[in-house]
């Protein structure tokens, strides 16, 4: 069983679940902790939530076991683990791989290989909870959480923005600028499901660039994004006349590479069980480092 144990510092008297909620415990986690097999104890005893705790009460809450995901199939594949503890895994996912199944991958996508990963290790929780995404052919770091409370603290994290995440990308064209920043919105085209397009209709998204090279006809760049639009990257480099290298939706007639050149290479977020920022990063991936080798010095 997962548990987590705090003392209480405070002078004044506060209500147990005040105290576990400021921890990043969810009204909907304390519901399913009441009614499908958790505990909240006070100095070890089970207790009610609306109960006042005093200076030095220790809490302890222990988490329901979690149904795993019947509905996710096994794969076998080895993961990339970039980063592991007992309540987050990232991994560096590959390009051609989704993130999560669906019709067309519904055997063999990054969950399904967790899946797999968790099953060989016999971990106690199977349910799989994915917090970040990346598109099927975009590669990088993923994390996933270990259990609904860690998957809920960095819900919160995203919604915040506090999660940051960095990549790399090969464009067309060369920049000239060192840094850049663009301000568009982004919204669906109306013709396409998956197609997302700038119009003054969508959301404002802001990207921000920093130039790493230039290479005979493009530019490697590392992009940081301080919204999460969908395609975000991918949409807003094509609307200022750089579209990624190989991108089959938004740059069509390049075919230099068999994927779009983006990957998301760098990682952070707060950890609250530790106390610690995690900084994760994965290498960029051979066929982006063989692009840039071709291209150098042409």
């Amino acid at each position: 069983m997962t548990e987590f144990t705090w003392q209480y510092k405070g002078e004044s008297p506060i209500k147990v679940r005040t105290f576990i909620m400021g921890y990043g415990i969810t009204r909907t986690l304390l519901k399913k902790i009441k009614y499908h097999g958790g505990q909240t104890l006070v100095n070890g005893e089970e207790s009610l939530v609306n109960r006042l705790l005093t200076t030095e009460d220790v809490v302890k809450v222990v988490l329901p076991p979690e149904p795993e995901n019947d509905h996710v199939d096994v794969s076998n594949v080895p993961i990339h683990i970039v980063h592991e503890d007992p309540n987050f895994l990232v991994v560096n996912k590959p390009a051609g791989v989704a993130s999560v199944p669906s019709h067309n991958y519904s055997t063999d996508s990054l969950v399904n290989r967790v899946k797999g990963y968790y099953q060989r290790q016999g971990y106690a929780n199977q349910r799989i909870h994915i917090v970040t995404r990346l598109d099927k052919d975009t590669s990088g770091v993923v994390i996933f959480a270990k259990h609904h409370f860690a998957h809920s603290v960095l819900d919160k994290q995203l919604k915040d923005r506090t999660i940051q995440k960095k990549y790399l990308a090969i464009v067309a064209g060369r920049i000239s600028s060192p840094h850049f920043e663009i301000y568009l919105p982004i919204g669906r085209t109306e013709d396409s499901f998956v197609k997302r397009q700038v119009t003054a209709a969508g959301k404002m998204s802001v990207t921000e660039a920093w130039t790493v090279c230039r290479l005979a006809n493009q530019t490697l760049l590392k992009v940081q994004l301080h919204t999460g639009r969908t395609h975000q990257i991918r949409v807003h480099m094509e609307a200022v006349g750089h579209p990624l290298i190989g991108d089959w939706l938004y740059n069509p007639d390049d075919h230099s590479m068999p994927r779009q050149a983006l990957h998301c290479a760098e990682l952070t977020f707060y950890d609250p069980f530790s106390g610690n920022n995690i900084h994760c990063e994965a290498p960029l991936p051979s066929d982006m480092q063989s692009y840039i080798a071709l291209n150098k010095g042409l």
